[in-house]
């Protein structure tokens, strides 16, 4: 790892505990040293140099209130001097049961039935087992493989690992060790939708449920697709007895502009993964939600027929507060509307990026905006010159892309989308 910044203006803690950590995604012999950050507000991060930054990704998607939110805040202390944590085995809490009430009720159709995780990837994990025990249940032994999709990312974890794209994503590496799933293009146009029907005729007596992202494949390169194809999903997979998953961690909550993605197509899946944005981006929370006919295979009175999956955190009362705290806040201040200016800016200010040399596609849906490039040299580097220039922003595979806390000021979204313009003139 390349030198910490600023050398002696960085804290005791960060030069003490910097040699033992592990970050993420960084081949940390060569990775520029990370940031010592120390205050977040709004939409700003506060660094212990004493610099600003705003954050144009908030926390990797999640914080849509932007960073300590006080209503948030204050349930956090609440909860926090009642019962911060409890087993949710054999035992059950406020927090947890009215934000699965509060969940079924704001969800499409009847998805009522509420696994609390802790994190997103183990929330696709235990969709994935639903999908198989619930054809394990039928007594249906050989359908126990997921349809996923080219450009998909569900997670970091093995049996996650085993529906992302095998070649384009960052998982190429594990091939060998991963279950084998049936990995199709998205059905988009003539060629796509032909091969993906015939990859579901031939392997249809095997698959037990098809798995995707609605309408934006986040960490494959913030891809999009219409509601089009997610209504092709929903007819096929009822067409061949099969299961819809959709890993809404990244587009629920209001990210595409609509409270969740599948709203746009019109469509219910059977199961449903929602993370992120969840807590408001304060506290890890993750949900599996089913539709009843999916728990209804899980009833029996043979023991093994129930689903054997409980994490030590599940459903953390802190959490679930956090959880309904946030949407409270969408009920009372106008999210959906911010999104949509949100949306209009970005449209109109990263336009004129498609006119720059290496620029390949300039894309926005609801608070995501995209400058994809022929190729980013070093994503890293990039990253640096964002952050000389007052923003955090952080590039991945071939784009610059923002994710901005829905109540971010114009100003500040303004000062993201022409700082991305002006770096990106300087290098070409």
């Amino acid at each position: 790892m390349q030198a910490a910044p600023n050398g002696p203006t960085n804290p005791e803690w960060y030069e003490e505990g910097l040699p033992h950590i592990w970050l993420p995604y960084a081949q940390m012999k060569t990775a520029s040293a990370p940031l010592a950050a120390v205050k977040t507000y709004g939409t700003t991060l506060e660094l212990a140099d004493g610099r600003t930054l705003t954050d144009g990704v908030a926390a990797w998607w999640t914080a849509c209130h932007g960073y300590n939110h006080p209503h948030i805040r204050k349930a956090v202390e609440t909860q926090l001097a009642t019962m911060p944590h409890i087993m949710f085995g054999g035992t059950v809490h406020e927090p947890a049961l009215r934000l699965a009430s509060r969940l079924s009720a704001m969800l499409p159709g009847d998805l009522e039935r509420v696994f609390f995780t802790d994190s997103g990837s183990v929330s696709v994990e235990v969709a994935m087992k639903m999908a198989i025990q619930y054809r394990l249940n039928k007594g249906q032994t050989k359908r126990t493989k997921m349809l996923a999709f080219k450009g998909g990312y569900h997670g970091d974890t093995l049996a996650t690992m085993a529906v992302c794209d095998p070649e384009e994503g960052m998982h190429h590496l594990y091939g060998q060790a991963l279950a084998k799933h049936i990995i199709a293009p998205l059905p988009q146009d003539e060629a796509s939708t032909a091969e993906f029907y015939r990859l579901l005729k031939h392997h249809a007596h095997e698959i037990t449920a098809i798995i995707t992202e609605p309408l934006v494949q986040g960490a494959g390169g913030m891809l999009f697709h219409t509601p089009e194809v997610l209504r092709i999903l929903r007819k096929a997979a009822d067409e061949h007895d099969m299961l819809l998953i959709l890993d809404e961690i990244f587009t629920g909550f209001g990210r595409t502009g609509t409270l969740f993605a599948c709203e746009q197509a019109g469509i219910v899946p059977d199961i449903i993964t929602l993370s992120k944005a969840l807590t408001g981006g304060t506290m890890a929370l993750a949900a599996t939600v089913a539709l009843r006919h999916v728990f209804e295979a899980f009833l029996s009175d043979n023991p093994e027929h129930a689903l054997m999956h409980g994490p030590t955190f599940m459903a953390n009362p802190l959490a679930c507060a956090c959880a309904n705290a946030s949407l409270d806040l969408f009920e009372q201040e106008p999210r959906l509307e911010q999104v949509q200016r949100i949306q209009a800016v970005l449209a109109e200010t990263l336009e004129p990026c498609r006119a720059l040399p290496g620029v390949k596609d300039v894309r926005t849906l609801g608070a995501i905006g995209v400058v994809e490039l022929e190729k980013i040299a070093n994503p890293d580097a990039l990253r640096q010159r964002f952050i000389a220039q007052g923003v955090w922003i952080r590039p991945f595979r071939s784009i610059v892309y923002l994710t901005p806390a829905f109540t971010i000021m114009e100003q500040d979204l303004r000062k993201l989308t022409a700082t991305i313009y002006r770096v990106l003139s300087e290098q070409t």
